[in-house]
């Protein structure tokens, strides 16, 4: 689990979990989002095409013009967020909350980088991690509270809950009232939170449930189905992955990250690999990297598992590698590889 987004996007708290709490949760960062201001066109064109270090230096440009521009500031946040240069999202996004305190987005967004940088700092510097980590918890509950309709902030408070001890504000039962609080402005994703509470606790049995009843309700929102296909993909189950994904196709038979999705559902199947190959491929060339979608971290590390599973061992550590210059501290590219290159 990983705190930068792992959210399709993830925001979960490894450094906590693993270090303080014993636990582990994914949380798939695809619920409604409160939308601050748009970006100018010219520098939309290059967030949107990934190419997020040409919208920061058009940022910095546009940032002297209007330095009390706090959109600006968060936008600049946020392509710094994606380069993973974290130190300096908290800054840009600091600043945007210091210019405009009541924008709940940017409250949560930088609780975001707060946990990212902490989950950075745990390897070297858990004093640091810890501070910060209370400073996300401060960040999330001030976005939860400035907009109750703000789904993604309250999402991230819960999950920051599920997995942070008492001592930094954790707890299942506070996870459970925010919980509670979400269901009264949207209810299916109060499930959603409430089946990955269950999947944080290792309650999987109840999860699966829970899960289930999302899915027999039907909902109309693509995403719904995705962050169902998610829970399933990290428990291996390629049935009932496939039954969320092929859901998620009758919303939106062209939402990109589908090709991502059939593809792990083949490779879980070990079936048709080169349809599988195809389809993670076509992820990779079409669908920029970005923290709110499934990352091309995750999709070499899928490649590498198909390749592995077929013998080609050489292929399967270059894709491995390629997953971890994207993601670094990706603990689960990093012990694929270590397995393969003792062979």
């Amino acid at each position: 689990m990983e705190l930068s987004g792992k959210m399709t996007r993830r925001c979960a708290f490894h450094f906590l979990a693993v270090a303080l709490a014993g636990t582990a949760s994914t949380f798939s960062g695809k619920a409604l989002t409160s939308v601050p201001d748009a970006l100018p066109a010219d520098i939309q064109k290059f967030y949107d095409a990934g190419q997020y270090r040409q919208a920061a230096d058009a940022l910095r440009t546009q940032v002297e013009r209007s330095p009390q521009d706090a959109a600006l500031y968060f936008w600049l946040g946020r392509s710094l967020y994606e380069l993973r240069d974290f130190s300096h999202a908290i800054s840009n996004f600091g600043r945007a909350v210091a210019l405009d305190p009541n924008r709940s987005v940017y409250h949560d967004w930088l609780g975001r980088a707060c946990g990212s940088k902490a989950d950075e700092n745990s390897h070297s510097n858990m004093a640091a991690a810890m501070d910060l980590a209370r400073r996300t918890h401060r960040e999330f509950e001030s976005a939860a509270r400035l907009d109750s309709t703000n789904i993604q902030a309250q999402r991230d408070l819960i999950s920051f809950m599920a997995n942070a001890p008492p001592n930094l504000g954790g707890g299942e039962e506070h996870a459970r009232k925010q919980i509670e609080a979400l269901s009264a402005v949207a209810p299916v994703e109060a499930e959603l939170a409430l089946a990955d509470l269950y999947a944080t606790k290792k309650k999987y049995p109840q999860a699966g449930e829970e899960y289930q009843k999302i899915l027999e309700s039907a909902p109309n929102r693509i995403a719904v189905y995705l962050e169902v296909a998610d829970y399933y993909r990290d428990r291996k189950d390629p049935e009932h992955m496939e039954q969320a994904v092929e859901a998620a196709a009758k919303i939106d038979s062209s939402d990109r990250r589908l090709s991502y999705y059939r593809g792990v559902v083949l490779v879980l199947e070990k079936k048709d690999s080169a349809l599988a190959e195809r389809s993670l491929r076509t992820y990779l060339e079409t669908v920029p990297d970005n923290s709110e979608l499934p990352g091309h971290s995750s999709a070499y590390e899928w490649l590498g598992k198909l390749y592995e599973n077929e013998g080609r061992f050489d292929l399967a550590v270059e894709q491995y590698k390629a997953g971890l210059a994207l993601d670094p501290q990706n603990k689960t590219l990093k012990e694929a590889l270590k397995k393969l290159q003792k062979k």
